[in-house]
């Protein structure tokens, strides 16, 4: 009986979360694109709003000092509290963690010392220690927190050299889809380094030859987005879009602006949206970069013939069909579902803090 409850349980959670993200997902409503070049994006306003301000951004957190992030071999030393069964009395003693055996190609060390929850999106870079990284999910990681592992898949390889002590966030910028893509779905550092590659080499091709030299020479990702040819080429579609998108939720000062859908050579691959203007704006400037970035990899230079049309937008944001779901759950802090279709992958965060209970972030890709 115990165990038929148990599954009657699990069975009516997952109704539940399905309903709340069918029900999310009717709030919002895809407006008119915006287009520069072959990139098409489409913003997303939502009937819904929550507050959000108290998250704490990555580039916040480090650019103030609060969070610090470190190869997991440089953590040691920690202690913290554990009950103890003696003579029937539960007791708190402390205990030393385990310490680990040196740095981790595939795992950091995270520390919030803020009084702020911290949101984390996969695709976020971080640049130092012995290889360049990227988170691997989206998550939230409480307030003065214990030292967290933190899963990231590396974006430079070919290094192994320590460069700092700690690592930094890649500013303005963040990892285009396709390298998000892998790491978020497909979790494989192999094709993480197999999209990074080709990107690379994307970048060299709209280059001149004495600009793309310094690129052609380091296997950093960061170190490519950064270069100031590449970023220029990157600002040629994304201030224009930035401008748009600005004035154009401007003229609708009613409506509430929390995400984009993006299409590359009239095909829609991307979404993503938040549960707030607040949060959107804050991630906005590296959000657009990386759809940019992503743009300059078509093999289509400028246009094309039939743009998606809002219609085809919306739809891909509500189809939220599942052919497999997984649920992956931090009591008190958040809940992960991913949601596999036949043509496509979402991943919903949803805030579990007290007083909370929405949806924070929405990515979803065509595969």
């Amino acid at each position: 009986m115990k165990g038929t409850l148990s599954l009657l349980g699990l069975v009516l959670s997952v109704g539940m979360l399905a309903f709340q993200m069918k029900d999310a997902a009717g709030h919002y409503k895809v407006l008119a694109p915006i287009s520069q070049g072959n990139l098409t994006v489409f913003p997303v306003v939502s009937g819904a709003s929550f507050d959000t301000a108290f998250f704490l951004t990555l580039d916040e957190g480090i650019r103030s000092g609060e969070v610090t992030v470190t190869e997991a071999g440089r953590v040691s030393g920690l202690v913290r509290p554990r009950p103890l069964m003696n003579d029937g009395v539960w007791r708190e003693r402390p205990y030393p963690l385990p310490q680990p055996e040196g740095a981790q190609v595939n795992e950091l060390s995270l520390i919030n010392n803020s009084n702020r929850p911290l949101l984390l999106l996969a695709g976020e870079i971080v640049t130092g220690g012995k290889q360049d990284r990227v988170v691997g999910k989206d998550r939230i990681i409480p307030a003065h927190s214990q030292p967290v592992a933190l899963g990231v898949f590396c974006v430079e390889p070919h290094r192994w050299t320590e460069t700092s002590d700690h690592f930094r966030p890649l500013s303005a910028l963040m990892a285009q889809p396709s390298v998000r893509a892998k790491a978020m779905a497909d979790r494989n550092q192999q094709e993480v380094w197999n999209e990074v590659a080709k990107s690379r080499e994307a970048f060299i091709a709209k280059l001149p030859a004495a600009a793309a030299a310094p690129v052609q020479a380091s296997s950093s990702y960061a170190g490519a987005m950064q270069n100031r040819n590449v970023q220029a080429a990157v600002d040629t579609v994304a201030k224009p879009l930035e401008r748009s998108y600005d004035i154009l939720i401007q003229k609708l000062r009613d409506e509430n602006a929390v995400g984009a859908v993006v299409a590359v050579d009239g095909e829609i691959i991307w979404a993503d949206v938040f549960a707030s203007s607040d949060l959107l704006s804050r991630f906005w400037p590296k959000l657009i970069r990386s759809y940019a970035a992503e743009s300059l990899g078509s093999p289509l230079s400028v246009g094309f013939l039939h743009p998606p049309t809002p219609q085809a937008a919306q739809a891909f944001l509500d189809r939220l069909g599942a052919t497999h779901e997984s649920v992956e759950t931090e009591p008190g802090l958040y809940r992960q579902t991913e949601i596999s279709g036949d043509d496509y992958t979402a991943f919903v965060l949803t805030s579990l803090l007290p007083g909370t209970g929405f949806n924070v972030h929405l990515a979803k890709m065509k595969r």
